[in-house]
């Protein structure tokens, strides 16, 4: 089993950043800051917690002033030997230490600098909520940046559901501050700057589907980067086979494509199991398929919720016929746990439900 992320904060890697801080700063404690971070409940604190902790703590070993302290970090952000993942504790102190407007300034340059060596995507939300429209304004301003970590950090830092952050649920509510950065960005040459404008619309089209579908109509055709974006971007509403969506990209009517021979090797699996599927699929005119499906997992409450995997895109020519043998686990994961009960396999042509096959998992 790999190592636990948090894990790589460890006493060693700590003492090495203290020492670190000591070198640029002869009056810093090194002893007495880590004897304040690794206390009886160190071991159960889960990431985040653990840099919130050590960020939390060098406030205290800091000078007071603000600017003073923000000028030891930029030091100590260019010792080379710290691992990439110390340098997370620095956003994270400005967001504990840097949001009271006479230090504003200091801030927000301070999250432009230390995004290029991990990322401050997390640090910039309270701000946003504290002053939505004069941070969503510097945002802009980044997205206009030449460097592509910045330019990232604007789309990244406002996505409405971004993955272990704090919400921000008026762009939950109300998405269209965003829109002039993601369009800002959207033919930006970077592919990591790119994957952000994805998931930022990725995001917005799990509440407000709508406005991505238009979003989607208007940038399409547009140039390549921007194809990739819109698609990516689209990606949760291609798997509930959203009509108007899979049109925009040139997948129509599935139920034109006949499905032959869907079958099941086995109807009952143990877990640890695979089930084994096959099928073939022909077309009497040549047309794009989007090919996937879905498995209808029993849930601890007896209900069921859908998964779907993709298969694959293509060109179907006329009269080509296309055999699939197709396997897939059942194995518990950290983000699945499976459960004994009739479950079922939904082959799906461009976003159209065509054949079910119902199965047994044991448990």
């Amino acid at each position: 089993m790999p190592e636990l992320f948090k894990n790589r904060f460890h006493y060693d890697s700590i003492q090495h950043l203290a020492k670190a801080f000591q070198s640029v700063d002869p009056s810093f404690k090194v002893d007495a800051f880590l004897k304040t971070i690794f206390d009886e409940s160190w071991t159960d604190l889960e990431l985040k917690s653990r840099i919130h902790r050590i960020a939390l703590t060098l406030g205290t070993f800091l000078p007071t002033d603000y600017a003073k302290a923000i000028a030891l970090i930029d030091q100590v952000v260019e010792d080379t030997t710290l691992e990439i993942c110390r340098f997370w504790i620095f956003p994270t102190f400005v967001e504990l230490y840097g949001q009271d407007k006479e230090n504003w300034t200091i801030s927000i340059a301070a999250l432009a600098r230390y995004t290029n060596y991990s990322t401050s995507e997390f640090a910039v939300r309270p701000f946003i909520l504290k002053d939505e429209k004069r941070m969503m304004a510097q945002m802009y301003t980044w997205s206009n940046n030449e460097n592509e970590h910045i330019r990232r950090l604007a789309s990244e830092g406002c996505r409405p559901q971004l993955p272990w952050a704090q919400s921000l649920p008026q762009f939950k509510n109300d998405p269209t501050p965003i829109f002039p950065i993601l369009e800002q960005l959207k033919e930006d040459p970077s592919l990591y700057v790119r994957k952000s404008v994805a998931n930022n619309l990725n995001d917005i089209s799990k509440t407000h589907p709508d406005l991505i579908i238009q979003i989607a109509k208007n940038w399409y055709g547009e140039n390549d980067f921007t194809n990739w974006i819109v698609k990516h971007g689209c990606r949760t509403l291609l798997k509930k086979g959203n009509l108007e969506v899979l049109a925009i990209f040139g997948y129509h009517d599935g139920t034109s494509i006949d499905v032959i021979d869907f079958r099941l090797k086995d109807p009952s699996i143990s877990l640890g199991d695979s089930i084994t599927f096959s099928f073939a699929i022909q077309s009497a005119i040549t047309q794009k398929v989007r090919l996937e499906y879905g498995i209808d997992y029993v849930k601890a409450n007896g209900k069921r919720n859908r998964k779907i995997f993709k298969i694959s895109e293509f060109l179907l020519k006329e009269n080509q016929k296309i055999t699939y043998k197709k396997k897939h686990a059942f194995a518990d994961l950290s983000t699945r746990k499976h459960y004994s009960g009739l479950h079922s396999l939904t082959l799906i042509i461009n976003g159209v439900e065509r054949q079910t096959l119902d199965f047994e998992l044991k448990v």
